[in-house]
């Protein structure tokens, strides 16, 4: 059973995010590949900037998103110089676990698609988590 969330992260928030991608961007430059095109992990963080930006208006105070597990599939491959767009679509909430459905497209062609899982966390509880095991 999926249990309703009593804050205003609900299914159906929705974000876009843009890009034109520049030579930073390539898969040469990020250490992906050996191409001069839209390289697959600024694909996925493209994708993750639009879940967050799905849920930051209606953030519980203290609270954020982590990112779990990705599920993402590179289409097609976008040169230097174009302009690729993100949308996120929350699709689920159960209890803390938000999972999203994502697509980065060039026009009209699809660049990649998936789903990202995120986790709503304590900001502080998580940060000094995270900084006692270092």
């Amino acid at each position: 059973m999926h249990e309703q969330s009593d804050h205003a992260l609900a299914p159906g928030l929705t974000a876009r995010v843009e890009l034109t991608v520049t030579d930073a961007d390539t898969a040469q430059a990020v250490g992906s590949g050996d191409v001069p095109v839209l390289g697959t992990p600024r694909v996925l963080a493209l994708a993750e900037a639009a879940t967050v930006a799905a849920t930051a208006t209606r953030m519980p105070d203290g609270a954020t998103t982590v990112g779990v597990r990705v599920e993402l599939d590179h289409r097609a491959a976008t040169p230097v110089g174009r302009r690729v767009v993100a949308t996120a679509r929350l699709e689920q909430v159960d209890g803390r676990r938000l999972l999203f459905e994502v697509a980065v497209t060039d026009g009209n062609e699809t660049v990649a698609d998936g789903r990202v899982e995120r986790l709503l966390v304590d900001r502080r509880r998580f940060v000094e988590r995270a900084t006692r095991a270092s």
